[in-house]
């Protein structure tokens, strides 16, 4: 059996309206595990204006009971596990400033960037995941993910074969190609979703890492744990091993938070 993972990074609460569990039940998972850090990236709120309500995010006003609550479990475990407070975000110009006044005034630790929705499609319910011919949304994916490595903010980039393109195969390495230079110049690692793997989602896609492999980009294994079995994703966490050896992929063990 290959070694679990020593860091993780993505991992969501019940806030985000869509996960399972409570924090201490995935802490003390992970310390089970031999997980040394552990990092809570829940879905980042949006500062909507038009009275939109979220289904798959906490709102603005309970950012701060949610780094109150990790920051109390981080106190209390000290002596067990690092615990990090976090977010996963999508890169959206019109809210970005507001969410990084919010993050900087509440002191926490990182950003992971989760591309699920180019600008307002969480409205409109348009998600990047879902199958698509579109070369030009697909162009808009690339361009926006390579404009949110830019500013600096994020540690690394989850799920970046999100983007469920059913095009030619052509137009997928060229726009993941551009995708992978521009992260490995900016020297920001690519995640190899374990969720994603775990559920036979079209990521992580062999393809793509097929791509970032010639790239040369750097890879860090995600949970993406909505639940406490996701912690325990053994098999799948096996098969990302494989994939990643298969592809020769650098993969970092831990990263500066």
């Amino acid at each position: 059996m290959v070694e679990f993972v020593k860091a993780n990074y993505h991992a969501h609460t019940v806030r985000c309206q869509h996960a399972y569990g409570t924090e201490r039940e995935f802490i003390e998972a992970a310390i089970d595990l031999g997980i040394e850090e552990f990092g809570f990236s829940d879905h980042i709120p949006c500062p909507y204006k038009d009275g939109f309500v979220s289904g798959i995010r906490m709102k603005m006003e309970q950012a701060e009971e949610y780094r109150d609550c990790i920051r109390r479990l981080e106190e209390e475990y000290r002596s067990q596990i690092r615990i990090y407070a976090g977010f996963e975000a999508e890169y959206i110009p019109r809210f970005f400033d507001e969410q990084m006044k919010m993050f900087d005034d509440l002191g926490f630790d990182y950003l992971i960037m989760g591309q699920h929705f180019l600008d307002l499609g969480e409205v409109d319910g348009k998600y990047t995941g879902a199958p698509t011919r579109d070369e030009a949304y697909f162009k808009s994916y690339v361009d926006t993910v390579i404009e949110g490595m830019k500013t600096g903010a994020f540690l690394y980039v989850a799920h970046p074969d999100i983007l469920n393109y059913q095009g030619e195969d052509q137009v997928y390495e060229e726009q993941m190609g551009r995708l992978c230079r521009a992260a490995k110049q900016m020297n920001i690692p690519l995640e190899i979703n374990v969720l994603g793997m775990d559920g036979n989602r079209q990521y992580p896609s062999r393809r793509f890492w097929n791509i970032a492999s010639h790239v040369g980009n750097d890879a860090i294994y995600g949970l993406d744990a909505h639940a406490v079995e996701h912690i325990r994703a053994f098999d799948a966490y096996e098969r990302c091993v494989q994939l990643a050896e298969q592809n020769h992929l650098h993969i970092l063990e831990r990263l500066e938070v």
